[in-house]
């Protein structure tokens, strides 16, 4: 198999999925997770919106490193396809937030089309972006090309 085919597989999980599971950790080093809607540009960029009131906003304020899972949950046991980053989040910076607002909310029509008013103080809610630094896709243990019986993640888009 290729990195051009690893490459692929990470994209069509990054892109068949609505939230990723962010991994941020606190003043005291306690790790925090939580699932967060997100829309990728790219393999790049995540964003989501979150309030900065959040224990993972509060997280990223103090701390930028950040880890992400993106999966799907639902698939049967053995079947689970997913990628995981490491990546710098931050909160969108006024001077974007016309033209990053506009990208978050054009994923989905189900999701709510936010302002950038609306995600600027003092509103309740903001437009935060992990940009990644590290990518990796899960390979399953019984992949008929690199499975070895247990899985494992192989780097993709270096």
């Amino acid at each position: 198999m290729s990195q051009e085919i690893l490459d692929q597989r990470a994209a069509a999980v990054i892109e068949a999925n609505k939230y990723m599971a962010l991994g941020t950790v606190d003043a005291d080093g306690l790790p925090w997770v939580t699932p967060v809607y997100f829309t990728p540009d790219g393999h790049a960029d995540f964003y989501w919106v979150s309030s900065p009131d959040a224990e993972h906003s509060r997280n990223v304020a103090r701390n930028a490193n950040v880890s992400i899972a993106i999966f799907d949950s639902s698939v049967p046991v053995g079947q689970a396809s997913a990628v995981y980053l490491r990546a710098h989040a931050e909160l969108v910076p006024d001077d974007e937030l016309d033209h990053c607002a506009a990208f978050y909310s054009a994923r989905l029509g189900e999701l709510r089309t936010f302002t950038p008013d609306e995600l600027r103080a003092p509103a309740d809610l903001r437009l935060y972006r992990a940009r990644a630094t590290s990518h990796w896709v899960l390979i399953r243990g019984r992949d008929p090309e690199y499975g070895t019986g247990i899985d494992s993640r192989r780097p993709v888009w270096d």
